[in-house]
């Protein structure tokens, strides 16, 4: 139980991922099971559940009776098969609210989306119990509305980015809002597209990494692709180039499952890990020449940026008050483009004594 609660915590601390931040729940009901309402069912068979989260869940359309939202007065028969979406994020009161700079690309009474520096925890968690994202919203979000810290309005996370991984995310500020995304993040249906600088040269200009990503089985901390799918949660990504530069690749990574590193991970399964990733292998160099000047080159590009190279790009999603189709899309950090321009450059006018011997490789 206390591994459990510690996997949880670093998940919920640092990384990728949507599906963790809810879970489904799947039940048959029994054949002699007599006609009972719903919300007092639910509230009796799942652990920790009180009548108003069950209610709140109804009214959400996050309880699904044989594939269909039911209402709380539902009676439920024998043979009924019930889906429960039940999230995770945390009450905003169990954080202490910090005023700190937030980048603000949209807001409305449902929603906020938010450009997040490098840097930046989204939610607290093991060893980050301040300035995280979270600190700041509720903080943020309590000003707006002139609330004390025991009514602080709630809000919920829906998904997450990594501490050192750049660019959008979407954060509820409502129950109803929260259950609506959370089922669509569930249900694959949300846009998003990461842009990546990877080791290596891909053979391919575009392909699908599919293998299962789970908790490392020795150093637990980190996660780590399992192919067979014995082990670990399906994930499946998809890739295409943008650009080379003959030692790394930029790419376009889309996610059809949220898991957590999952792109860090998929790109190190294939062998070609992140840019200056020092968990998954990246913070070194893997591909180019032997020549004292390289080294140099790739020492310097890893001052300029000192994280692995992801950004989370483009988020689209339903907006669960209007059903209108949202779209953000949000430019390359500074020091992502001043990486970028230094590999073009680099390639461009690469040393002729590197050209005329290009047998001459860093091992991989």
């Amino acid at each position: 139980m206390a591994e459990e609660l510690l996997e949880l915590e670093d998940e919920l601390e640092n990384g990728d991922g949507s599906e963790e931040l809810y879970e489904k729940i799947n039940m048959v009901v029994d054949k002699g099971q007599e006609p009972v309402r719903i919300d007092k069912f639910l509230t009796a068979r799942i652990e920790g559940a009180t009548r108003n989260k069950i209610q709140q869940a109804l009214d959400g359309e996050m309880v699904l009776v044989n594939d269909k939202p039911v209402k709380s007065n539902y009676k439920i028969r024998p043979l009924d098969r019930i889906v429960v979406f039940s999230n995770k994020s945390p009450e905003s009161t169990e954080v202490v609210p910090e005023d700190m700079p937030l980048n603000i690309v949209y807001e409305d009474d449902d929603v906020m989306v938010i450009d997040k520096p490098a840097g930046m925890v989204v939610h607290p968690g093991c060893g980050n119990y301040t300035g995280t994202l979270v600190n700041g919203l509720s903080y943020y979000l309590g000003d707006k509305t002139q609330a004390t810290e025991p009514a602080l309005p709630r809000f919920g996370l829906v998904h997450r980015i990594d501490k050192n991984t750049t660019g959008l995310l979407v954060v509820a500020k409502s129950d109803k809002a929260m259950n609506d995304l959370a089922k669509q993040f569930f249900d694959h249906t949300v846009h998003r597209r990461y842009i990546a600088l990877v080791w290596g040269d891909l053979k391919e200009d575009e392909g699908t990494i599919v293998a299962h990503v789970g908790r490392h089985q020795r150093f637990r901390k980190i996660m780590d692709a399992y192919p067979d799918g014995e082990y670990g949660k399906e994930a499946i990504t998809h890739y295409r180039v943008l650009e080379r530069f003959n030692y790394v690749t930029l790419v376009e990574c889309r996610l059809e499952t949220g898991r957590t590193h999952q792109i860090r991970v998929h790109m190190q399964h294939i062998g070609h890990s992140l840019f200056n990733d020092d968990t998954y292998g990246g913070d070194r160099i893997v591909k180019g020449t032997i020549f004292a000047k390289y080294k140099q080159f790739v020492e310097n590009c890893f001052e300029i940026m000192p994280r692995h190279a992801l950004h989370a790009q483009q988020l689209g999603f339903i907006h669960p008050r209007t059903r209108k189709q949202m779209y953000f899309e949000s430019q390359l950090p500074a020091d992502f483009t001043s990486v970028l321009e230094k590999w073009k450059r680099y390639t461009t006018a690469r040393p002729l004594e590197e050209k005329e011997q290009p047998g001459q490789k860093w091992e991989d």
